[in-house]
């Protein structure tokens, strides 16, 4: 018993019913400076309502505090609650526990950490497909996690990203293998090219796709031939000083042309909606284009990063994929876009008041559990898309549940080792990814969770200090260690039914074999849809 000390400590805690918190007649939610998020929240359900009624659609009821507290950590932190956390907030009585709750987890290093795994894989994508890249990104994801700690606000943090120095002379040239804070790394994952900076500048920040306009024009499209290199042409100013992606950079500050490839074709840089650059004196032509995108009056900047933002929660945009705005993907709310825009600029471009609105919401709150046939269109918002979990967010959820310490969690993945459970997990998963609302598993990603050595090893009792803490307790009862494995798995009481059978299946035989069907369980549990998905 002496050696399941730590894991009963963490279970004791679990199981023990927290203290109900007696409500607060005076409660009031916490108000930032500008703008107020919760009136933002209120226009929201007003735009998606009145579209429910407009094709005769009916919303679904909200989310229970156990669905909604698991959606909102998986969102904010990147894993399932605990089951301390589970039992603290279903009992606590504050009419604004979801909204605090909220604040808790935006100012949690767990947010740091995991809004630095999704900034990564928009901005440096490359890093899941070329281990090049993934060893240039420590620098990258300090730059980034500094940013989010410190709340920087949305437009800053694209200027600084778009306008990094970039080395003159030999003597300047950045390292990347220092782990120095630097956004250098998004021009080197696009090997230093300007037509590769153009097309994920304008795609990231613009939600434009002119990548199809690279080669040729074509005859449906928006953008044109010109208009892609115009854009690149902010970037005819940098060169990679070598063949290899960790090779250092180059700049040429006056360079504002470039030359249509196969063509005797020279372009001059130009904004994507027209406009004509005005050069200021000794000033790069990226910082003229990072002055024009990220002003509030620009057409792109505020729609695309709202955009992104409701897409990172729903799992799908108002413009959807949220990368390609154009004539034939319409928004599904155009009025609603339109209004978060203008109400990011006004509060700053602060990310966390836009999340805040977004979660704030019923759209937000509403059960993933369909209630009505009107309900299937995704699109409508009328209840919460079911989304996969990235293999980020799988992992630590599953880490979260067995109590399994990841000691480099806080760090980048070039630190993990080739045989690090974590890695192995990230690598399969992400690779097998499809759209977020996709919740079916491929086939591999379901072996790896089956049958992996993790999963099996933290639902044996043999080998689980957190299971056999439970098998032992002395204090609970059949259904009560049945109901602490459910806590812990999926965050919620077992249904009538599914406690009667498990209770059943588990009291069958000897007492050793008794601890080996609770293992039974647990492993069942943490194999489930229910397990894997955000909902």
């Amino acid at each position: 018993m002496t050696r399941h000390l730590f894991g009963l400590g963490i279970w004791l805690a679990a199981v023990l019913p927290a203290l109900a918190l007696e409500p607060n007649a005076n409660a009031t939610a916490a108000k930032p400076q500008g703008p107020d998020p919760y009136a933002l929240s209120a226009r929201i359900d007003q735009h998606i309502g009145a579209r429910l009624k407009e094709v005769g659609a009916e919303p679904a009821p909200l989310a229970d505090d156990y669905e909604f507290l698991r959606r909102a950590m998986l969102d904010l932190n990147g894993r399932i609650p605990l089951p301390t956390e589970v039992y603290e907030f279903v009992n606590d009585k504050d009419p604004y526990k979801r909204r605090k709750l909220v604040d808790k987890l935006l100012d949690s290093p767990g947010y740091t950490i995991h809004f630095t795994n999704i900034w990564r894989t928009i901005l440096i994508p490359e890093t899941q497909t070329n281990i090049e890249v993934a060893y240039l990104q420590v620098g990258f994801d300090n730059w980034v996690r500094r940013q989010l700690k410190e709340n920087v606000p949305y437009d800053k943090m694209v200027r600084t990203l778009l306008t990094a120095q970039i080395a003159r002379n030999q003597r300047q040239y950045y390292d990347p293998f220092s782990g120095q804070e630097s956004p250098l790394t998004f021009f080197q994952a696009k090997e230093g090219k300007p037509e590769n900076i153009a097309a994920a500048t304008s795609r990231i920040f613009m939600g434009v796709n002119i990548e199809c306009a690279q080669c040729h024009n074509h005859p449906f499209a928006r953008w044109s031939r010109d208009q892609f290199w115009n854009t690149a042409a902010f970037f005819a100013g940098i060169e990679r000083q070598g063949p290899q992606f960790y090779q250092p950079l180059r700049e040429i500050d006056d360079r504002r042309e470039i030359a249509i490839p196969n063509t005797d074709k020279v372009v001059q840089a130009a904004f994507l909606d027209g406009s004509e650059p005005q050069w200021k004196f000794q000033t790069s032509s990226r910082v003229t284009l990072a002055d024009w995108l990220t002003t509030a009056e620009n057409p792109f900047f505020s729609r695309t990063a709202v955009n992104r933002m409701w897409s990172q929660l729903f799992g799908i945009g108002i413009v959807d994929p949220p990368d390609d705005f154009n004539d034939e993907n319409k928004p599904s709310h155009p009025e609603l876009l339109d209004e978060m825009a203008k109400t990011f600029g006004q509060a700053k471009f602060d990310i966390k008041f836009m999340l805040r609105a977004i979660m704030a919401s019923e759209a937000y709150q509403r059960t993933s559990k369909q209630t009505h046939s009107t309900q299937s269109d995704p699109r409508l918002f009328a209840k919460m898309p079911v989304r996969a979990m990235t293999g980020e967010q799988l992992f630590d959820s599953l880490a979260t549940a067995v109590s399994y310490r990841d000691a480099f969690r806080t760090q980048s993945a070039v630190f993990y080792g080739g045989n690090n459970p974590r890695q192995e997990f990230i690598s399969r998963f992400n690779a097998n990814a499809g759209k977020p609302t996709e919740a079916q598993t491929s086939i591999l990603q379901a072996l790896l969770l089956m049958n992996g050595n993790f999963v099996n090893g933290a639902t044996s009792v043999d080998k689980s200090e957190t299971l056999a803490a439970v098998a032992d307790a002395p204090f609970m009862n059949t259904s009560r260690k049945i109901e602490t494995l459910f806590f812990a798995a999926l965050g919620r009481k077992p249904a009538k039914d599914e406690l009667d059978k498990l209770v059943k299946f588990v009291e069958t035989g000897d007492k050793a074999k008794q601890k080996q069907r609770l293992g039974d369980v647990f492993w069942t549990l943490l194999n489930t849809v229910e397990f894997r998905v955000n909902h």
